[in-house]
């Protein structure tokens, strides 16, 4: 009898709610705040970005400093903002939109691959579309790439699914 294979998924991904609720209480919180009293100061959730206006980049930089807050205590990484450069809007205001992050694009996936197979020669992966497949035979080697991928400062969260 042959041994079983055990295998789990990387993937990058949050918990779309929970995000909603952040921005929510974002806007509630900026709402009722006495130094965005009188002055434009709004934030917008879409469906792959969030889009801040407000009346100057220190005053956007605020609303993205309390969105941040709010996203910590739900526990959404900061790592799926991919905050761009602010530029003028109407009125004198300025537009930042800020890119949401999901899933493992081809050159990070390309890197995982890479350092996986360093440290542990003995499993297989392979790029899934957005996600990577990492099987192999022993239990406490994937348990050691999960645990090294840990430690490793990803350029977006990552989590470990489908783990059988």
């Amino acid at each position: 009898m042959a041994a079983a294979e055990h295998s789990f998924d990387v993937v990058s991904e949050f918990d779309r709610q929970e995000l909603v609720n952040a921005v929510q209480q974002a806007q509630r919180e900026i709402a009722t705040r006495y130094d965005f009293k009188d002055v434009t100061a709004e934030i917008t959730l879409g469906d792959q970005s969030i889009t801040v206006l407000a009346a100057s980049e220190g005053r956007a930089q605020a609303i993205l400093d309390v969105l941040q807050g709010k996203m910590v205590r739900r526990g959404l990484s900061l790592k799926i903002l991919r905050p761009g450069k602010a530029e003028p809007a109407a009125r004198g205001n300025v537009r930042q939109v800020v890119d949401l992050q999901q899933g493992i694009d081809d050159e990070l996936a390309r890197a995982l691959v890479k350092r996986i197979r360093a440290a542990q020669p003995k499993v297989q992966v392979r790029i899934q579309g957005t996600e990577l497949r990492v099987s192999g035979k022993d239990k406490d080697t994937l348990q050691a790439v999960i645990q090294d991928l840990r430690d490793y400062d990803a350029p977006v969260p990552l989590q470990f699914t489908n783990y059988r």
